[in-house]
């Protein structure tokens, strides 16, 4: 759903990723590093921290492509890093929070009679399917899976307002219901282009 944005995005801080020295890999495991440290954050109960810190990830998962773009660098290899990366960096994040559940650093009463840990580990589930579902009815030769509203960008921007707002099951939980149906559309978009 976000996806346009992401694009007018890296391509508005063209100039500024001409001037970035880093290589897009190198920004890419930065950025991946920065989700573990938030990770520890959330373990440790400090959620707006661990929120900041996910915004901070965002910018170097955004500057990644574009100096990628910027730099003619751009290879099949980055593209498959920096996916492998998001996924390590999702279920870093959603296991700091588990954790931060079980320790007690997070309080909060189940939603819906569910704990959080266990909408965590559900929510853990429906992201990598998001990913799963996309790469799968690519590589059986569907184009423009771009389908679903709960792509990685719309589900770090609902863990940020959760987590800014003291509502951090309700975010996971929006998460959870999003990234199942986002699985079914693509689901049925797949079914419509595969024979």
């Amino acid at each position: 759903m976000l996806y346009q944005l992401k694009t007018t995005i890296r391509t508005a801080i063209t100039p500024l990723a001409k001037a970035i020295p880093l290589s897009p890999n190198a920004l890419t495991l930065v950025g991946l590093v920065i989700s573990i440290i938030s990770a520890a954050a959330f373990a440790r109960g400090e959620l707006i921290m661990g929120g900041t810190l996910i915004l901070v990830s965002g910018v170097f998962d955004i500057l990644d492509g574009a100096v990628a773009r910027a730099r003619g660098r751009m290879t099949a290899f980055g593209g498959f890093l920096d996916s492998v990366c998001d996924r390590y960096a999702d279920a870093a994040i959603f296991i700091g929070i588990m954790y931060g559940s079980l320790a007690g650093n997070i309080s909060t009463t189940a939603l819906f009679g569910i704990p959080l840990w266990l909408w965590c580990a559900m929510a853990i589930i429906g992201s990598l399917l998001v990913s799963y579902t996309r790469a799968r009815a690519e590589g059986a030769g569907v184009e423009n899976m771009n389908v679903g509203i709960a792509e990685r960008p719309e589900r770090m921007i609902l863990l940020v307002v959760g987590a800014f707002c003291g509502l951090i099951i309700w975010a996971i939980a929006t998460i959870v219901i999003l990234t199942h149906i986002t699985i079914i559309q693509r689901v049925l978009y797949a079914k419509k282009h595969l024979v």
